[in-house]
């Protein structure tokens, strides 16, 4: 068996083959008149059209002698180029150098071959970059995700189905901000390093600011406490689409790195906002996936059946038999035991996170589960027929909360009050407690007018997909190979 080294070897003397003939086997320059998805999509009418030139990488290359055919793809379609040595310029020296991987171009008339296939008879070629290195002959059996998230470049050009998955991504994203726009939300853009991370519970990322001599954090949120200033700026509607960063632990839902939406709509309270919510999601059923039946993490649901609202305070007595709003730490902790449910931590705020935990993978949805305590809604307005409880919404979809919503708390004392039990938090040793924002409170002090908040990411689209939220990242973190040189 040929080695990867001789292989290579057997490139670099093509290479210098194509010197030697005065050709450039990276010029600057490409010709191409056309797409090969234009080309195709009226193969026809291009048949008389006169020459084209298209361009793209060589998949397949078969044939000898006086006649050759290769395969061309250009990242919009494939097409078959025919090549004659009666009718192509430097035959020869194309039938020397070309290998699969090859960025090529060839000029030529679309024509139809005897056995159908569509392709452009060529005149002409040109070599656009030399490839040194083979393709994978045998990469569609590859199943090792590290391999194929190291090389994803090579994931992508060798699956469709990634190619297409990328793809449905991008619709997704596009999908969200239409629906916001046409809602008059403002897109705006808010600060990614910050001196207190706001807008979530989670470990930061920190780094310092050297022309300022200042330890700062990368966001945990995307700008909820600054979008929250704009709308005491005046502005009644704004979002952002960005990256947030936890310094976390990976699992099949978590990541350390990813992309989130959020939006802010002043005079809106979360009732309101759990139909905006419902309309959100619907459209992104119907316009990426054209379906709203899914199967996903071991759960089937269908988003045409009842949104259900569960009291979160209720569903865990239910299914826990615990009082989260009354019971002590102790309690709880016997209660986790009991079930066989491992936790972190010995305050009441991390032991309530994970009864609910337990009592949400058994949730199939669509359901919203609503009114959270207090003492894990930092940010949310006090529920006004109980005030341990809040005006809070999550989807619940497969198991998992797939968005997060709020009416937003705007009494500054309230806050203030907030903020220090997580100072206290904080400084008994719980590293994903949220950083008091001080500068925050005094802006409720001018005033913010009532407003309903949103955050929903890419997990999302991970559970519609049905994969590890790593593997709809298109280049997700990876730890370096020591060889990587």
């Amino acid at each position: 068996m040929t080695s990867i080294e001789e292989l290579q070897q057997e490139r670099l003397r093509k290479l210098e083959k194509l010197q030697a003939a005065g050709r450039d086997p990276y010029p600057a320059e490409s010709h191409q008149s056309i797409t090969i998805a234009e080309l195709r999509s009226d193969f026809a009418a291009q048949t008389t059209g006169g020459e084209v030139t298209v361009a793209g990488r060589v998949m397949a290359a078969r044939g000898h002698g006086a006649l050759m055919f290769v395969d061309l793809f250009d990242g919009t379609d494939r097409i078959q180029g025919y090549l004659k040595d009666d009718t192509l310029e430097d035959f020869a020296l194309f039938q020397d150098v070309i290998d699969i991987g090859d960025f090529i171009e060839l000029t030529g008339t679309p024509t139809v071959t005897k056995r159908g296939e569509e392709s452009v008879a060529a005149r002409s070629w040109q070599m656009l970059t030399k490839s040194l290195r083979p393709l994978p002959e045998k990469w569609a059996g590859v199943q090792d995700i590290d391999t194929k998230l190291r090389h994803r470049y090579l994931d992508i050009l060798m699956h469709e189905e990634t190619r297409e998955l990328f793809k449905k991504k991008a619709l997704f994203w596009h999908t969200v901000r239409n629906f916001l726009v046409a809602r008059n939300f403002l897109e705006v853009e808010t600060p990614t390093l910050e001196v207190t991370t706001g807008g979530a519970e989670a470990t930061p990322f920190k780094t310092h600011h050297n022309d300022f001599d200042l330890d700062v954090f990368l966001r945990i949120s995307v700008g909820e406490l600054w979008q929250k200033r704009l709308m005491a700026a005046g502005y009644p509607r704004t979002f952002e689409i960005g990256r947030t960063y936890r310094n976390e632990g990976s699992s099949a839902e978590h990541v350390q790195e990813f992309t989130n939406v959020e939006f802010y709509a002043a005079y809106m309270e979360y009732k309101e906002g759990m139909q905006l919510t419902k309309e959100l999601v619907l459209a992104i059923a119907d316009q990426v996936f054209d379906t709203r039946e899914f199967t996903t993490r071991g759960h089937t649901f269908n988003l045409n059946d009842e949104w259900k609202e569960l009291d979160y305070v209720d569903t865990v007595r239910e299914m826990t038999g615990v009082d989260v709003l009354d019971a002590s730490v102790a309690d709880m902790q016997s209660a986790l035991d009991a079930l066989g449910v491992s936790y972190e931590g010995d305050t009441k705020e991390r032991l309530t996170d994970t009864l609910w935990k337990y009592c949400r993978k058994q949730i199939s949805g669509p359901a919203f589960v609503i009114n959270h305590p207090k003492i894990v809604s930092p940010l949310s307005k006090a529920h006004p027929d109980d005030d341990r409880k809040t005006e809070r919404a999550q989807l619940l979809l497969a198991g998992a909360e797939v968005t997060n919503s709020f009416s937003e708390l705007n009494d500054p004392r309230d806050q203030r009050a907030r903020f220090e039990e997580q100072q206290r938090l904080l400084e008994a040793g719980d590293s994903e407690a949220m950083m008091p924002e001080w500068e925050f409170v005094e802006m409720l002090e001018y005033g913010m007018p009532p407003t309903f908040g949103f955050g929903m990411g890419e997990r999302l689209f991970a559970f519609l997909v049905d994969r590890p939220i790593r593997e709809v990242q298109i280049f997700p973190l990876m730890k370096p190979k020591q060889d990587s040189h």
